[in-house]
């Protein structure tokens, strides 16, 4: 086992920090058994990101959209936080303020205790209708997904279209959750990053604004990547 060493100096920022931030991916997750997006055994290596995670799939095929979307669910319900997001927890009773923004649609930081969790891809456990808004959880929409043999989740008001709470593909990012995550990266004093390729903007870019107003930056990743230095 390699022994970690840190400098006292580094240490010193980390213990007397007072606003956190942390940014986790798919890699902060993979201990729980859900596969990353991206690398060897990543989902978009098996499928299309264009068939299944873009309004364009969606509307053309529902219902095997649909049967994608609830297979992923099927895998998040089994599965627990891992040792990684109830670290986070724990360290979150250190600082005054703690938030975690997540590029993960999983709802594990949520499910492991963490409080202040800022989810800029959406959460998959959510479901909406695209026609009048209304929301769906997880157990409502498993009652209208098992009601037609097509598969193909209908709003129980209006009867459009359901689908997951998730960014995909061609839309924009939530802009409340976005500006409030700059917002922290600007007024944060410790900065980690956990679990992601630092590679998909603008997520990618709030770490780096981070490093650029003088930011204490931690990286906790198993590949370089454009925030190592």
């Amino acid at each position: 086992m390699n022994e970690l060493k840190i400098s006292a100096n580094k240490l010193n920022k980390i213990i007397n920090a007072k606003k956190v931030l942390v940014i986790t991916g798919a890699g902060i997750s993979k201990e729980s058994g859900i596969p990353t997006f991206r690398g060897e055994e990543g989902l978009w290596k098996k499928f299309s990101p264009q068939e299944l995670a873009s309004f364009e799939g969606f509307y053309k095929d529902p219902a095997l959209v649909s049967e994608w979307y609830q297979h992923r669910r099927q895998i998040i319900e089994d599965v627990e936080p891992n040792e990684g997001h109830k670290a986070l927890v724990e360290l979150e009773e250190f600082y005054s303020e703690f938030t975690i923004v997540t590029q993960n649609v999983d709802n594990l930081h949520t499910q492991a205790g963490s409080e202040n969790v800022i989810e800029i891809h959406g959460n998959i456990m959510r479901n909406y209708c695209i026609d009048c808004g209304k929301f769906f959880d997880s157990q409502k929409f498993n009652e209208l997904y098992s009601q037609t043999e097509e598969h193909i989740p209908k709003c129980d008001d209006c009867k459009g279209l359901i689908r997951p709470d998730v960014v995909w593909f061609g839309e924009q990012l939530p802009e409340r959750e976005i500006k409030q995550s700059f917002q922290k990266a600007q007024n944060c004093d410790l900065c980690f990053s956990i679990g992601t390729s630092s590679k998909v903007r603008p997520a990618a870019d709030i770490p780096m604004v981070a490093d650029q107003n003088g930011v204490f930056i931690v990286e906790i990743n198993t590949d370089r990547t454009p925030l190592t230095l």
